[in-house]
C-alpha cells in the first residue's frame, strides 16, 4: 500500500509532501514508511515495524487521517481498496 500527499499549492510556501507505504518483509511482518519534507528538497523518513498486517494498516491509516487534518490532500493512493481484506 502506498500514498502520497501534498500540501495545497500557496506561492508563499513552498510545496511540502508526504508519503506513506506499507511493505510486507520477508519474514511476514510489516514495514510502515514515512517520508516527508518540501518538494524538490532534502527529506526526512522514519521506518516503523510490525508484527501483524491489522497493527500495521490501523498505524497507516492512522498516520494518513492525521495528515489530511493538518491540510494535506492525497494525489496517488496504490492498494487502498479494501484494506482490511486478508
Amino acid at each position: 500500500m502506498r500514498i502520497y500527499m501534498q500540501t495545497r499549492s500557496d506561492d508563499s510556501a513552498p510545496l511540502r509532501f508526504y508519503q506513506l507505504s506499507l511493505q510486507q518483509d520477508l519474514l511476514g511482518g510489516w514495514t510502515l514508511y514515512r517520508e516527508w519534507g518540501n518538494q524538490g528538497a532534502r527529506s526526512s523518513m522514519k521506518r516503523e515495524v510490525y508484527l501483524d498486517r491489522d497493527s500495521a494498516v490501523s498505524a497507516f491509516e492512522k498516520a494518513r487521517d492525521s495528515q489530511v487534518k493538518r491540510g494535506f490532500r492525497v494525489v496517488f493512493s496504490q492498494g487502498m481498496e479494501n484494506s482490511h481484506a486478508h
